[in-house]
């Protein structure tokens, strides 16, 4: 089998582990075990345990990336933000394990603000940013630090999102989804011009 198909197999395998049970689960050899190769074999795609999480993480920020991209149709910019905030719900729902290992712990290669943000050195941020920047020549939102703004968005998603996983809220899945969307849609609306 070519290795990148072998790769694939393996980043699958890990990323089922991820899911079902935290970055804990996903170690060398249980991912081994579950592609079918030697402990050993693993090493020959992945050079340590710390390579596979940083791409399964990178992986995770490029799907996110496109799911957002794709509301890139969206004219109105604050639909489009709502529409990509939901996106980052839908993600943090269904991906618990990786949002944290994402978001919610330190790591070397985590992006930090303002200078990697700037740099455009975020695939998600990035759409934010520049959404928001259609909204100010636009003449829908006040014309502020687009970046500023950006993370001022992400943070109070973030927050809403970390309070809910922690049972900071009584609501179940869909009262919680229809409070996040109103109070994203009222953080939106407190820029506008």
């Amino acid at each position: 089998m070519p290795p990148d198909k072998t790769a694939d197999r393996i980043l699958a395998a890990a990323h089922g582990l991820f899911d079902a049970h935290g970055a804990e689960a996903v170690t060398m050899r249980r991912v081994a075990s579950e592609v079918g190769l030697s402990a050993m074999a693993i090493y020959r795609h992945f050079p340590n345990r710390e390579a596979l999480l940083e791409r399964l993480s990178n992986e995770s920020f490029e799907e996110a990336a496109r799911t957002w991209a794709s509301h890139a149709r969206q004219r109105d910019p604050r639909r489009r933000l709502l529409a990509m905030l939901e996106s980052y719900l839908d993600y943090a729902l269904a991906h618990p394990h990786l949002f944290d290992h994402a978001f919610g712990l330190p790591r070397e290669d985590a992006r930090r603000f303002p200078e990697d943000f700037r740099a455009r050195r975020s695939p998600t941020l990035n759409l934010i940013a520049d959404a928001i920047v259609e909204g100010m020549a636009g003449g829908t939102l006040r014309k502020l630090d687009e970046w500023d703004l950006a993370m001022d968005l992400w943070a109070h998603a973030h927050g809403l999102i970390a309070l809910y996983r922690a049972g900071r809220f009584s609501h179940d899945e869909k009262r919680f989804r229809a409070f996040y969307l109103a109070s994203t849609g009222r953080l939106i609306d407190a820029y506008a011009t």
